[in-house]
């Protein structure tokens, strides 16, 4: 403890410096992230014809080797040779309901529609489906957020769908099964298997059988995760829970049964609802994606580089796609993700690999808006060769991490405890719309040593705490020829030590939950000197696909302005007056995005000259006015959305005459 007392300043105070400055991966540029990373993964286009509209639902390769593609158009579309330049498509079936999924097997698809599982199959061999066969439906509701997922098939031909939830300013379940993981058998037997989902838009099975889902934030949900489902397991939103009355639901947990604003983690409440299942993964909101997707597990025998055995999951609204580490502790799934490539042209929804080992990315962004521009794409992601120099595995020890990577680094600087810094933080469990980085906590590496092979050190830590997301940063460690991590920041989910019993000391007095900010240019209360009030008040909404329901709005300079924001969307923005540059709205946006786990905390505005006034961050269904006068330069001035990834579509000009 002594050693402890000594030197916990200079620790806490070179993480509050991280914390506060952002993570490194995110101080890059996006450009200079993306041309790193092509050097050992490239985007490769697959060309498609200008009079399809290919807004990719499901992908499946076929026994034929050619790539099967439905969409949300409701059309399946058989892609030869979709390796090369030249590709040949042919539409092979049609007048289906938004098919969000693909699977083939017996010579035909198989895809899920809004409300029944389909089998496609070609009888007589024209290259067009004449068998559209029901293998099972649901009931349908009419509401516009009722997307049916998968399938996925089981090592013994049973087929997995994912059903989500509706909308209606919170997750509802209108009709059977939403909100579940249902298990279909060949023969149209259906087995309700868990519930808890909210948006299950990515599932996957593993090599044991197992099954995983991604979760996108929302309420109930603080921010994206993956999760291991069994069967009776409740992941977390209650809304499918008013279905276990029926014998065949495996659970018997009620809405009712779940506290709306306990105060406490996800993990924290498992403790409690036997019937409740934790993370094995969460990835931070706008750090690592803001809309999680697809799950592709890496089988590829090293021809996609030094990730055999992990899981690639794919985020829609930024366009990029992360990197798992899984482990299993004490029967308990749990890893750490990490970024891996940026740069696609489209909000990526499903991922599956080609037999050349390459990655085939299947993108779609209308109503959906993405980072990537385009509406929709397809494309590949091939491994040119070369090994990038990364953090590939961290392993939870009862006292610390064990971290792995994937070339052999410098003695001396890995073995310097102040090449790596540690914070801990979580997420509230409740039914808002997200939740903010909570109880977060700096973390301190007490000693680190290097395996003989010169690619592990074990890190002894003082600071780890069970249910807690750990961001690993690892920075100062470079290879002998001083060669940088290429991505230096990892996040673990600690769920369980092995041995069950944690042996890292704590560190107390070290939390920054609940920190006030202050933020001089939210002004939500009308100035005591307007004693007639505002001279002008302005109302702006939203529309579908991340869009103000405003493109611009004029004011006269030096009036007095209220603008109410009101947030009738399905998830989180805000409202910022940003100054009359061109390029104003993309540099509050980077800016915004700069600010890692510290975002929630400043509503996503940074503390910049280019933001003049602005509102909170705002819940789905909720509203605020801000109250301003009017700069006296006149000009072409912006509002724009600065929550990551919603600049680039969210924005409309303030025309100061």
């Amino acid at each position: 403890m002594n050693y402890i007392d000594k030197n916990i300043a200079k620790y806490f105070l070179a993480l509050l410096l991280l914390m506060v400055g952002g993570f490194t991966m995110l101080a890059q540029s996006n450009a200079d992230i993306i041309a790193k990373e092509s050097k050992y993964y490239k985007i490769v286009d697959v060309p498609i014809p200008k009079d399809i509209i290919l807004e990719v639902g499901g992908l499946a390769l076929t026994d034929k080797d050619q790539l099967g593609v439905s969409t949300r158009r409701g059309e399946v579309w058989v892609i030869d040779k979709p390796y090369g330049s030249n590709p040949k498509y042919s539409r092979y079936a049609h007048g289906l309901h938004e098919a969000l999924g693909l699977a083939f097997r017996d010579n035909g698809f198989y895809l899920s529609q809004r409300g029944e599982l389909t089998r496609l199959e070609d009888k007589n061999g024209d290259g067009k489906a004449d068998l559209y066969k029901t293998i099972y439906s649901w009931p349908l509701s009419g509401n516009y957020h009722d997307y049916s997922y998968g399938p996925k098939f089981t090592a013994n031909g049973d087929m997995l769908v994912t059903l989500n939830l509706g909308w209606e300013g919170r997750g509802v379940s209108l009709v059977k099964w939403r909100g579940w993981l249902l298990k279909i058998t060949p023969e149209g037997e259906m087995t309700p298997i868990a519930t808890g989902l909210r948006s299950p838009a990515g599932f996957g099975v593993n090599d044991a059988g197992d099954i995983f889902y991604t979760e996108n934030q929302g309420d109930w949900v603080g921010s994206g995760r993956m999760t291991h489902l069994n069967v009776g397991d409740f992941a977390g939103n209650p809304a499918g829970l008013r279905w276990t009355d029926d014998p065949q639901s495996p659970l018997k947990l009620k809405p009712d049964d779940i506290e709306k604003q306990s105060g406490m983690s996800l993990y924290e409440y498992a403790k409690i609802v036997p019937e409740m299942k934790a993370p094995a993964v969460w990835f931070p909101h706008t750090i690592l994606g803001i809309s999680t997707s697809d799950i592709l597990i890496d089988h590829n025998a090293d021809k996609f580089g030094p990730f055999d055995g992990q899981m690639f999951v794919g985020d829609q609204g930024h366009s990029k796609i992360m990197r798992v580490a899984i482990e299993k502790v004490n029967g308990v799934y749990q890893g750490a993700a990490f970024a891996f490539r940026e740069g696609f042209s489209s909000g990526i929804l499903r991922m599956i690999w080609g037999s050349d080992a390459s990655m085939f990315v299947g993108m779609t962004s209308r109503g959906w808006s993405s980072t990537g521009k385009e509406e929709y794409g397809l494309q590949r992601l091939v491994w040119t060769g070369k090994t990038p120099f990364e953090i590939k595995t961290i392993k939870a020890q009862a006292d610390g991490f064990e971290v792995e990577f994937t070339k052999p680094v410098s003695k001396q600087l890995a073995e310097q405890t102040s090449s790596y810094k540690l914070a801990t933080f979580t997420y509230h469990y409740h039914n808002t719309y997200g939740s903010p980085i909570v109880d977060q906590q700096a973390a301190m590496i007490h000693a680190a040593k290097l395996s003989e092979d010169g690619k592990t050190v074990k890190l002894t830590i003082h600071g780890m705490r069970l249910g807690f997301i750990h961001q690993l940063n690892c920075s100062g460690v470079k290879t002998p020829s001083g060669e940088p991590l290429l991505h230096d920041t990892g996040f673990y989910t600690l769920n369980e030590v092995p041995g069950g019993e944690l042996k890292s000391p704590p560190m107390p007095g070290m939390s920054k939950s609940g920190k006030a900010v202050d933020q001089p240019k939210r002004t939500n209360k009308m100035p005591v000197t307007w004693m007639d009030g505002p001279d002008k008040k302005i109302l702006v909404g939203t529309l579908p696909g991340m869009k103000f329901d405003v493109t611009e709005i004029e004011v006269e300079r030096n009036s007095r302005v209220q603008i109410t924001f009101n947030n009738n969307d399905d998830m989180l923005h805000n409202l910022v007056v940003v100054q009359p540059v061109p390029d104003g709205p993309d540099q509050v946006g980077a800016l915004a995005l700069e600010l890692g786990l510290d975002g929630p905390d400043q509503n996503y505005v940074p503390d910049s000259d280019l933001v003049l006034f602005h509102t909170g961050i705002l819940q789905p269904e909720s509203s605020e006015s801000i109250y301003f006068q009017v700069p006296k330069r006149r000009g072409e001035y912006w509002i724009v959305c600065t929550f990551p990834g919603h600049s680039k579509t969210m924005r409309a000009k303030l025309i100061v005459k």
